[in-house]
This record gives structure tokens, C-alpha cells and sequence, in this order.
């Protein structure tokens, strides 16, 4: 039975409110890493940072955030699971007014550093909230409605950062944590117990594996981030962080062994179940964050959209989770888990080879049903691995449960965008050599367009042939993204066969009470 609920029938007001309070959280964490993406280049300009200086202002906040969320059980038990959601909750609030106030880029850098840490918090402790605050028979209400925050916060994110910057200004995707943060306060002080805080675990904590997480998981996310910047190992930089990230992780394994109680138990990670439920956690995280990024891209460089704009066309994948999440509860005591997120997994993929066929053409209107399929992917994928995550575990490791499926979904993220920025670039390298080698000087076509471009003088032929190169470069550019669609197509297929390992759920199942 769940702490705090009504025996094992219904969860009262107190226990629906933390559970409220849990979801918004989430949502304001996960809400802030794409909203700050969509005014990135107007803060840049006003900060006075350089477009490579700018990309630390989304990797600051993505490398603080994968750190805290596996930790995020640890101080749980440190300090109670209410004393530190208000702890956290005033910080990021804090630090969002922080950022919002920025004048340079090291106060930026800092405020989103501290964003980072405390909103990585808010994220695992969602789900905390639904296993201790509701009966078995309510919690897949709560996983439905944490679910919606791994989907909405990104998908929102660029809509309501791309109005605020058009209307209004940059600094209001900070200042908007302000109220959210006041009422969150105040319904996680309604809505959870309090507890107790264990403040001497800090003199027995396992400081080995606390120091190699945050190496291992903060330098490789840096890595994955930057890595394309700095050409990938021919730089000085992302070698030595590739070095450290490895020692880290060393250390943290070094801490299984050799503390009472680790920092986490990466022990669940071997078990058959849950190891297979981390791998296409960090596969749907880099599609999900992957093609976020990549429809706003397409959308700004082809049709020319703003952020506004783009954000809109992102939005169309949210109508469909938000529809799906009443029959959520219903359908996870019908539907083998099993087939559910391989169907996730199979409409995901297929959203993504819907996208192949994209022309230089193509607007928002020719990713409206890859959109539609994408939502719906996303809903059983999301939310079905969800329960798996925390049922594939023994209901005392259901904590780090929480905090590796979600530190990989981040992991995945990261690595979606190191796969678009490095192929991105090559592919469309490729793609201008190949059209190159078929428009020749020579060639009967090319000569006919250049006098249709008005080649008939020097100076003409000049203007056309540069006409042209910009022509072939954006066709080039086209081909990539749709090459980059089709790859996390493929990697969405092969994590299919990945469902057969995990465990149906046993009859009435429910998240693992912590």
C-alpha cells in the first residue's frame, strides 16, 4: 500500500494535490530546456555572447540537470522528500529570476547551472510522489500524468519561448517560473507529510560514486554536447573530458564495492527487465529531443518560420498524448506491456520515415500526420516504459529506478543531438559533392539554367552560378534532414526486439511503492 493513501481504495485531496504539485514540477524542469532554446539567438545578441559561447547556455543547464537526477533519491533520503522539494523549488525559482536578470554570459551560465541542479530534481521525485502518495489502483493516473511532462514540457517549450521572445521579451521565459514556483510552494507544503531530515548520511555517504557520477555523467554530456564544435577528438578539450567522463564512471563503479550503501545501485542495471528498459529509454530520448530540434531547424532554414511558427507545427505532436493519457489507466491493466511499447516504439519509427520524403518545398502543413503518429508513438512509448521502469525493480530500488530511466531518457537526448550535429553536416557535404558531380559546366541543363537566370552577359553567368551553388546547397541541406529522419527511424526499429526481455506486468500492477 502506497504511503499516505487511503488504505488501498482511494487517495484523499492531500495526496492528489502532492501528486498535482509533482507533475507541475516536472513540467517546469523539463519545460525549461527547450523554452530557452527558442529565444537562444536573442539572448545571445543581448548578453553579448558569440554563437559557440551562446550553446553553453542550453549545455549548462543540461549538464547540471543529468547529474542531479540520479542523486536526486539520495538527498530524498537526506532530507525528506518534502523538505526537499521546497528546498529545491525556492532555488530554481531563485535562479530563474537570476537568469532572467542577466546582463553577461557568466551570470547567465551560473543561474542555468543552478536551474539545472534543482529542476533535475523536480523530475524523478514526480514519480516518488505517485508510489507513496496514491493506492496501487489510482497510480497509473499519476505515471499518465507524469508521462505528460516528458512529452509536453519539450513540446511546449518552443511555442510559449517563441511567443514570449516575439511579444514580448527573453527574459519572461525565466520570469514565468516565478508564479509556477509561488503556487508550487505552496501545494507541496499542503500535499506532503513532513519528515524527518537524516542530515548525519552525509558523513557515511558514498562520496567516491557521488564524485565519479557527476564526472562521468557531467563531462560526457559536455562531450556529446560540444563535440561536433571542437571536431570531435582532434581537439585537446574533448579528449581530456572523454578521460576524466571515463574515470568517473570508474570511480563510480569502485563505489558498489567498496561503500555500505552506494549512491545508487547500478546493480538494476544488469537485471534483464529494467538494463532493457534503459537502453530505449536512451533510444526515445534521442528521438524525442533529436526531432524537436530538428523540425524547428528544417522549418527556420526551408520555409523560413520563426520561432512562433515553428513552435505551433511542434505542438500538433502534444494533441495526440494529451488524448491518449484518459485510456492510459484502463489500458495498462489490458495491454501487455510488451506490445504496447513495441506499438510506441513501431508508430515513432514510422513518423520518422514519413519525414523522408520532405522537398525544399515542404512547410509546417507536410509534417502535420508524422506529427499525429509521432504523439501517439511517443504516448506508449513514454508512458509504458514508465511502468516498466519501476516495476521491473524490487520497491526498494524503485528510487534509482526512477533516477536512471529518466538521467537516460536525458543521456539519449544529448546523444540525439551529437548524431544530428555531426551527421548534419557531413550528410550535407555529401549531398552538395554528389549534385556537383551531376551539374557539370558542360552539361546541356546546367547551361539552359544559366541563361534562364539571366547568363547572358559575364557578369550574368556570375550571378547564376552563384544562384545555382545556393540552390544546390539547399537541396542539400533538405537531403540531410531527411537522411537524419531516416536514422532515428532505424534506431527506433532495432530497439523493437528489446520489449521481449522485459516482464509482463502481474495483474493490477502499479509503480513499486519506495
Amino acid at each position: 500500500m502506497s504511503e499516505g493513501s487511503n488504505g488501498g481504495g482511494k487517495a484523499d485531496a492531500a495526496a492528489w494535490i502532492a501528486v498535482a504539485a509533482g507533475t507541475i514540477g516536472a513540467m517546469m524542469a523539463t519545460l525549461d530546456i527547450s523554452i530557452v532554446n527558442a529565444s537562444l539567438p536573442t539572448i545571445q545578441g543581448e548578453i553579448g555572447a558569440s554563437g559557440t559561447e551562446g550553446t553553453w547556455i542550453s549545455t549548462a543547464y543540461l549538464v547540471a540537470e543529468i547529474i542531479m537526477i540520479p542523486l536526486s533519491g539520495w538527498f530524498q533520503r537526506i532530507f525528506g522528500l518534502r523538505n526537499f522539494l521546497l528546498i529545491v523549488t525556492v532555488l530554481f525559482t531563485l535562479f530563474s529570476i537570476a537568469c532572467g536578470l542577466s546582463s553577461n554570459l557568466d551570470e547567465m551560465i551560473i543561474g542555468r547551472v543552478g536551474q539545472g541542479f534543482t529542476g533535475g530534481a523536480m523530475i524523478p521525485t514526480a514519480l516518488t510522489i505517485v508510489a507513496t502518495r496514491l493506492p496501487p489502483g489510482q497510480q497509473p493516473i499519476g505515471i499518465a500524468l507524469f508521462g505528460m511532462t516528458a512529452v509536453l514540457g519539450p513540446v511546449l517549450g518552443p511555442l510559449i519561448g517563441g511567443w514570449l521572445t516575439e511579444h514580448l521579451s527573453w527574459h519572461y521565459s525565466f520570469f514565468l517560473n516565478l508564479p509556477i514556483g509561488i503556487g508550487l510552494v505552496a501545494l507541496l507544503a499542503v500535499g506532503l507529510p513532513s519528515e524527518k531530515s537524516n542530515l548525519g548520511a552525509f558523513a557515511e555517504a558514498d562520496w567516491i560514486g557521488i564524485l565519479g557520477l557527476a564526472l562521468g555523467l557531467g563531462c560526457l554530456t559536455v562531450v556529446l554536447e560540444e563535440g561536433q564544435r571542437e571536431l570531435w577528438f582532434q581537439s585537446t578539450f574533448i579528449i581530456s573530458l572523454s578521460l576524466v567522463s571515463v574515470v568517473g564512471f570508474i570511480l563510480l563503479i569502485v563505489g558498489q564495492f567498496v561503500s555500505d550503501q552506494p549512491v545508487i545501485n547500478l546493480k538494476i542495471l544488469l537485471q534483464r527487465s529494467f538494463g532493457s528498459v534503459f537502453v530505449m529509454s536512451l533510444v526515445v530520448g534521442a528521438a524525442l529531443y533529436g526531432i524537436l530540434y530538428l523540425i524547428p531547424q528544417f522549418l527556420s532554414q526551408v520555409p523560413g518560420y520563426n520561432a512562433e511558427q515553428s513552435g505551433l507545427v511542434v505542438l500538433v505532436s502534444g494533441v495526440p498524448t494529451l488524448l491518449f493519457m484518459p485510456f492510459f489507466p484502463f489500458l495498462v491493466k489490458r495491454l501487455d506491456v510488451r506490445i504496447a511499447i513495441a506499438l510506441g516504439l513501431f508508430f515513432y519509427a514510422a513518423s520518422c520515415f514519413l519525414d523522408t520524403n520532405l522537398t525544399s518545398q515542404s512547410a509546417g502543413s507536410n509534417f502535420f500526420w508524422s506529427q499525429v503518429l509521432r504523439g501517439l508513438g511517443q504516448a506508449f512509448a513514454l508512458l509504458f516504459l514508465n511502468q516498466a521502469a519501476t516495476s521491473s525493480v524490487p520497491k526498494e530500488d524503485a528510487e534509482d529506478a526512477s533516477g536512471l530511466f529518466n538521467a537516460a531518457r536525458n543521456l539519449g537526448g544529448s546523444i540525439g543531438l551529437a548524431i544530428i550535429s555531426t551527421l548534419q553536416e557531413r550528410r550535407t557535404t555529401f549531398h552538395v559533392q554528389r549534385l556537383a558531380e551531376t551539374l557539370h559546366a558542360n552539361s546541356l541543363i546546367v547551361q539552359e539554367r544559366i541563361q534562364q537566370m539571366g547568363g547572358s552577359s559575364a557578369e550574368g553567368v556570375s550571378t547564376a552560378i552563384r544562384s545555382l551553388a545556393t540552390q544546390i546547397q539547399g537541396q542539400a541541406a533538405v537531403m540531410a534532414f531527411t537522411d537524419l529522419y531516416f536514422v532515428f527511424g532505424i534506431l527506433l526499429l532495432v530497439a523493437i526486439p528489446l520489449v521481449v526481455l522485459l516482464r509482463p506486468l502481474p495483474k493490477g500492477s502499479s509503480i513499486s511503492a519506495h
